[in-house]
């Protein structure tokens, strides 16, 4: 399921809107490094992902802000490059708030957030 979101700088002062596959096998988020860029969140440093087909992967990561159903969370941004997808991972979900309802495939937000 595709999902429309918007991404600020930390700052909260730009944003774009992006549609983004709920991927709850993807611990982070990415987003077209280019449009990463253009709103000025920098990298912050590289970091090594497995893919799907069982490949290394280097990406360069930052900070930002995402928002999605009215609910705001800072998130660790992968700076996502040609032919990579683009994806709201679940680290960013719980960090909004909201999981995905199985019954309905479609988000939701949660009762509460587990603290231990």
């Amino acid at each position: 399921m595709y999902v429309d979101v918007r991404v600020y700088r930390l700052d909260l002062s730009a944003y774009r809107e992006v549609k983004l596959l709920v991927d709850t096998g993807s611990t982070f988020t990415w987003v077209s490094g280019r449009l990463l860029s253009e709103l000025g969140i920098t990298p912050m440093r590289e970091r090594e992902f497995r893919t799907i087909e069982g490949k290394v992967v280097k990406r360069p990561i930052g900070m930002g802000v995402v928002e999605c159903m009215g609910e705001r969370a800072p998130a660790i941004l992968v700076f996502a490059g040609e032919g990579d997808a683009e994806v709201l991972g679940t680290h960013t979900l719980e960090g909004l708030g909201l999981e995905v309802d199985p019954m309905t495939k479609s988000l939701r937000r949660t009762e509460a957030i587990l603290a231990v």
